[in-house]
């Protein structure tokens, strides 16, 4: 009786993985993490594979490190400063990576880079085992990065990558809750006419928290008034005291509170109020997020809400090394915990 001829599926079935990474292994195209080649070539040995050839490990010569021809890409479009989350996470983040023999690398994704829907110059793709992507806003180039068949992460994403999932995992901070908590607060603190400041289209967070920010204040009974709010175009000079101040100007009168869509804008805000002759948080109270060095030693000290940046970053490492070991598992959407911070800007700190 003739036996049966071997096929790459076969394989796959036998691995517990797809045609798609045995294809990968066989034909040396693509990353695949060395301990998954070394399974699948074994396998295919065992079952009589006959068309790749298998070499006996040697116990005695250790397996190559991958950290040599593997690296994980970190892509953003504008790199992370003193005052974004984002550089807080990255030392555990890194330090994860390299216990599994990978080295992270960082490639600023140009404005003409987005525009043209293309990678970085001098990024190695065949040396790339996984991207994580930070300030990746743009929904089409995500997409098109989704399309690399490389295990990616993204950190925060689009405005709205929750009602049109991204094609790869995703982590975020939760931040409905927390700013729902804060806007609260200073609703409870008497605060009647409250305003809102970031661009909430820039990302998928700042989304959220104005969510959260309007929803505390349907709870409240209090109507939104956008004249106290500063929602302009992220292009817009946000940093600029002098652009906040001609922004205050044009209320109609001082806001009671001021919900900010991060540390960075909530310390630009009081930097305008200050100028203005306004006092936090007598005149106004004003809260950021992300908790910042920064947000405890200012004068007022910030309230604002605390992101677990040492467990953001494990965790979104963890994430991303089982996706390279396990490229066929359905996409996973990850919330952290986050918690209110209360201090001067708002009233009594505790």
């Amino acid at each position: 009786m003739a036996h049966k001829r071997v096929t790459m599926q076969d394989v796959a079935d036998a691995c517990g993985l797809s045609r798609n990474t045995v294809s990968k292994i066989f034909n040396e195209r693509g990353a695949v993490p060395e301990a998954t080649k070394k399974l699948v070539l074994q396998k295919a040995h065992e079952l009589g594979y006959a068309q790749i050839p298998y070499v006996q490990p040697q116990e005695e010569q250790a397996a190559p490190s991958r950290a040599r021809s593997q690296n994980i890409a970190l892509m953003t479009s504008q790199m992370p400063k003193d005052y974004h989350f984002g550089i807080l996470i990255l030392p555990v983040f890194t330090e994860r990576l390299s216990r599994d023999g990978y080295t992270l690398m960082m490639y600023e994704v140009s404005p003409e880079d987005l525009r043209e829907k293309r990678l970085p110059a001098h990024m190695p793709l065949d040396q790339t085992a996984g991207i994580l992507g930070i300030e990746l806003f743009d929904r089409e180039y995500v997409d098109m990065l989704c399309t690399l068949d490389i295990p990616t992460l993204s950190v925060d994403g689009y405005v709205d990558a929750m009602y049109t999932p991204m094609m790869c995992d995703f982590i975020l901070m939760e931040n409905l809750s927390s700013t729902m908590a804060l806007t609260g607060r200073v609703i409870s603190a008497g605060a009647r006419r409250l305003g809102f400041v970031g661009d909430v289209g820039h990302c998928c967070s700042f989304h959220e928290r104005w969510r959260g920010f309007r929803l505390a204040l349907e709870n409240a009974g209090i109507p939104l008034d956008r004249r106290y709010c500063i929602l302009a175009n992220d292009t817009e000079p946000y940093g600029d005291v002098d652009w906040l101040v001609s922004q205050f100007q044009k209320m109609p009168a001082v806001p009671d509170a001021l919900i900010c869509a991060n540390d960075f804008l909530a310390f630009r805000v009081v930097a305008a109020l200050k100028r203005l002759g306004l006092t936090v948080p007598g005149d106004v109270m004003v809260t950021g997020f992300d908790d910042t060095p920064q947000s405890a030693v200012v004068e007022p000290s910030l309230t604002t809400v605390h992101i677990p940046n040492t467990d953001f970053g494990r965790i979104a490492a963890e994430i991303l090394l089982d996706r390279i070991e396990h490229p066929d598992r359905p996409f996973r959407s990850t919330y952290l915990k986050t918690t209110p911070v209360w201090r001067s800007s708002t009233g009594r700190e505790e």
